[in-house]
C-alpha cells in the first residue's frame, strides 16, 4: 500500500510539474517538426482534387461511382486509421504511432503516384487515408498534452498556420504541374508529397514522449525523465520555474490507467461523442466536398481545368491569412465562439462561389472558404481533442473527427449529383448550410475547454 501510495505521489508530482509550466517547454524547432507532419497532411488532402480532372480521363472514369471510389475512398480508410491506430497510441503511446502514420502516408502517395488503374489508386488512397487520419488525431494531443493551459490554443494553431500552408501551396504546386500536355504532371503532385512524408518520418524521431501518457500507463521514471529534461530547457532559456508544493501535487486527480472503449459513452464523454461526431459530420460534408470536387465541377460548366485550378489557387490566400487570425484569438475567447464564427464565414464564401457570377466572385468565394477553413479547423481539432482524457484522447477524437469523416465521403459524392438535380448554386449553397447547423450544434452544447488544465476539462 505504501509503494502504491508512493507511486500516486509520483504521477501527481509529475502532472503538477507540467502545469506549471506557463511557455512551450520544447524547443520551438519542435513545432516546426509537427507542422512538418501537418503540412504534408494538408498537402494530400487537396492534391487529389486538383489530379482528379487529369486522372479521370487516363483511367477513363466518369460519373459518381467514380469520386466515390477515387475520392470518398481515402475518406473511408482515414475513418479506419484514426480509430485503429488512435487505439494504438492511447495504448502504445503517441511517439511511435506519430512515426507510423507518416509512414503510411509516404508509401500511400508514392503508390498514388505509380498506380497504373484505378484500383491500385483505390488502394493507395486507402493506405494514405489510413496514416492521414490518425495522424490529425495524434497531432493535437501530442500538442496540447505538451502545452500550457492558457497556451495550448495557440501552440495548435503555430504548428495548424504551418501546416496550412500545404494546402495554400499545393494548387500552385497542381497549377504547374497538372496540365494538358503533361500526362505524367499529376503523377509529380503525389510524388511530392511521399518525399515531404518521408521528411517528416525522419524529423519526428527526435520527439519525445508525452510525460502525461507516460504516467497513465505506470511509466513514471520515463516521465520524470521528459519532465526533468523539460525543466533543465526552460532554465536554460532563463524562464523561472515556481515551486511545486504538497497542496499543487494533492489537488491532482489521477485517471485511471485502463480507459476501456465503453468508458467514452459514459457521462460527461457521452455527450462529447455525440456533439464532435455531429459536429465534425455535417462540417466535413461541406469541406470534402469543396475540396475534393470544386475544382472538377468548375471545369465541367465549361470553364478550362487550368483557370478552375487558378481561382481556387488564389483563392488558397485565404488559408494562411485566416490560421494567423485563429492564432491571435485562440487562447482570448472559448473555442466554440471562434468555430461559429467560421462557420458564417464559410457559408457567405459559398454563397459566392456558387453564383459563379464571374471570375472576381469565384476567386472572392474560394478565399473566404479557405480563410474559413484555416481559421475553424485548428481549433476545432485542438477543441476536440482536449475534450477528452490523456488514456483516451485519441479514441475519443477517433469517434468524433474520425468517424465524421464518414460526412466527408457523403460530402464528396453529394455535391456533384445536387448541382446536376438542382443547379450550381443550390449545391454550394447546400455545403454551406451544413456547416452552420454544425457550428450552431458546437456553440448550442459544447462545453468550455478554453485555459483549463487538460486534467480539469
Amino acid at each position: 500500500m505504501e509503494n502504491q501510495n508512493t507511486d500516486e505521489n509520483r504521477v501527481r508530482s509529475v502532472i503538477a510539474r507540467m502545469q506549471r509550466f506557463e511557455k512551450w517547454p520544447l524547443p520551438a524547432s519542435f513545432l516546426a517538426i509537427i507542422g512538418v507532419g501537418y503540412f504534408f497532411t494538408f498537402y494530400d488532402i487537396s492534391d487529389i482534387g486538383f489530379a482528379m480532372p487529369a486522372i479521370g480521363p487516363q483511367f477513363n472514369l466518369t460519373g459518381s461511382e467514380s469520386l466515390f471510389l477515387a475520392l470518398s475512398i481515402g475518406l473511408i480508410g482515414y475513418v479506419f486509421g484514426s480509430y485503429i491506430i488512435g487505439f494504438f497510441a492511447d495504448k502504445y503511446g503517441r511517439y511511435p504511432m506519430l512515426l507510423i502514420t507518416m509512414l503510411l502516408m509516404a508509401g500511400g502517395s508514392f503508390g498514388d503516384a505509380g498506380s497504373l488503374n484505378l484500383y491500385m489508386l483505390i488502394i493507395f488512397r486507402f493506405i494514405t487515408g489510413l496514416g492521414l487520419g490518425a495522424d490529425l488525431n495524434l497531432m493535437p494531443a501530442y500538442i496540447g498534452e505538451f502545452s500550457p493551459a492558457k497556451r495550448r490554443g495557440h501552440m495548435g494553431e503555430v504548428t495548424f498556420l504551418l501546416g496550412i500552408l500545404g494546402q495554400a501551396v499545393t494548387p500552385f504546386v497542381a497549377l504547374a504541374l497538372v496540365t494538358p500536355s503533361d500526362a505524367a504532371g499529376w503523377r509529380w503532385l503525389f510524388f511530392i508529397g511521399g518525399l515531404i512524408a518521408v521528411i517528416a518520418v525522419i524529423l519526428r524521431a527526435e520527439l519525445p514522449r508525452s510525460p502525461r501518457w507516460l504516467v497513465t500507463h505506470g511509466k513514471i521514471d520515463q516521465a520524470e525523465k521528459v519532465v526533468e529534461n523539460l525543466e533543465k530547457y526552460a532554465v536554460s532559456k532563463g524562464v523561472a520555474l515556481k515551486d511545486v508544493t504538497e497542496a499543487d501535487i494533492s489537488n491532482i486527480e489521477i485517471a485511471s490507467k485502463k480507459l476501456p472503449f465503453s468508458y467514452l459513452w459514459k457521462p460527461p464523454y457521452r455527450k462529447r461523442m455525440l456533439i464532435f461526431g455531429l459536429w465534425w459530420g455535417l462540417w466535413y460534408i461541406g469541406n470534402y466536398a469543396f475540396l475534393g470536387d470544386a475544382t472538377t465541377l468548375l471545369s465541367d460548366t465549361g470553364i478550362t481545368v487550368g483557370s478552375s485550378i487558378l481561382y481556387i489557387a488564389i483563392g488558397a490566400i485565404g488559408y494562411p491569412i485566416g490560421a494567423i487570425m485563429a492564432y491571435s484569438i485562440a487562447d482570448r475567447f472559448d473555442r466554440k465562439y471562434i468555430i461559429l464564427m467560421g462557420s458564417f464565414i464559410w457559408l457567405i464564401g459559398m454563397i459566392l462561389f456558387g453564383t459563379k457570377y464571374d471570375s472576381v466572385i469565384i476567386a472572392t468565394g474560394g478565399f473566404l472558404a479557405s480563410y474559413a477553413l484555416a481559421f475553424t479547423l485548428g481549433i476545432a481539432y485542438m477543441y476536440t481533442s482536449e475534450s477528452y482524457p490523456t488514456n483516451g484522447r485519441a479514441s475519443g477524437f477517433a469517434m468524433g473527427d474520425g468517424l465524421g469523416h464518414i460526412g466527408g465521403a457523403i460530402g464528396a459524392l453529394l455535391l456533384p449529383i445536387l448541382v446536376v438535380d438542382w443547379s450550381f448554386f443550390k449545391g454550394f449553397l447546400f455545403i454551406g448550410i451544413t456547416t452552420i447547423i454544425a457550428g450552431l450544434i458546437l456553440f448550442i452544447w459544447g462545453d468550455s475547454a478554453v485555459n483549463k488544465p487538460l486534467e480539469n476539462v
